[in-house]
């Protein structure tokens, strides 16, 4: 049997379309509690995790991102394909534009941002190619076999939210070289990687980010961008598990 493939995905992105045999689970670990959709998807064993919820309850700074990682890695997850909902700084990149990131910046406070938070566990994890190389050219290619354009790198700026970002602020992001900010992304991708779990991320827009353009940032126009970007990328999330599964790429 195909290992276990994880998919993590936030607004607009509630659940998997076609996932077979689907059992909602909520696990208890020593970091709280996580709620798992576990099925098949074209035959692949797949756990889903919703970070904001089905109903979008639970905002970015108050996911609990140990708990949903820690899920993963007891269900034996080695691989997560995640999907950041974020806002470009890239002229010509606007919604519904798709980037593979490839690092991040992290601008946020207060979150429980480790497994190594005990006395005694001082750990130093390497973030050097934190987001996966090899299950981001898995994003890539199933991105150019299901005919999407993508943008093959990005920073990536995280934010607590839930507060949208002034001009000021993006750019300053923009000169320390960030391309799209989002609200979610951190500590997800470093909690993965302390766990030893692959991680890949691709990050969809939703609008331009504040201050790149005359226009205010439209929380309507936001969910208008995302509704049309569900289907094609769905399309290459559903590849890259194929392609995963499969070894290829």
């Amino acid at each position: 049997m195909a290992s276990m493939i994880g998919i993590i995905a936030g607004s607009g992105y509630y659940e998997l379309p076609g996932l077979l045999q689907r059992k909602d689970e909520l696990f208890t670990n020593e970091y709280g509690q996580a709620t798992v959709s576990m099925g098949t998807w074209d035959s692949i064993p797949i756990a889903f995790v919703a970070r904001h919820g089905g109903d979008h309850s639970i905002p970015p700074n108050a996911i609990n991102y140990r708990a949903n990682i820690k899920s993963l890695a007891d269900l034996g997850v080695e691989s997560v394909f995640a999907v950041n909902v974020v806002g470009s700084m890239v002229a010509g990149r606007g919604p519904g534009s798709l980037f593979v990131v490839d690092d991040f910046i992290e601008f946020t406070q207060g979150r429980q941002c480790t497994f190594f938070d005990r006395p005694g566990e001082v750990t130093h994890t390497d973030m050097t190619s934190v987001y996966d190389p090899d299950l981001r050219a898995i994003l890539i290619r199933a991105a150019e076999l299901e005919v999407q354009e993508v943008t093959n790198t990005a920073t990536y700026v995280c934010t607590d939210g839930p507060r949208f970002e002034t001009p000021a602020e993006i750019r300053m992001f923009t000169q320390l070289g960030a391309h799209v900010v989002g609200m979610t992304g951190y500590p997800e991708v470093a909690l993965a990687r302390e766990a030893g779990i692959r991680y890949a991320s691709i990050a969809v827009v939703s609008n331009f980010a504040a201050g790149t353009t005359d226009e205010v940032v439209e929380e309507s126009e936001i969910w208008q961008a995302l509704e049309t970007t569900k289907e094609p990328v769905f399309r290459i999330l559903r590849r890259a598990s194929q392609l995963r599964t499969s070894g290829e790429c």
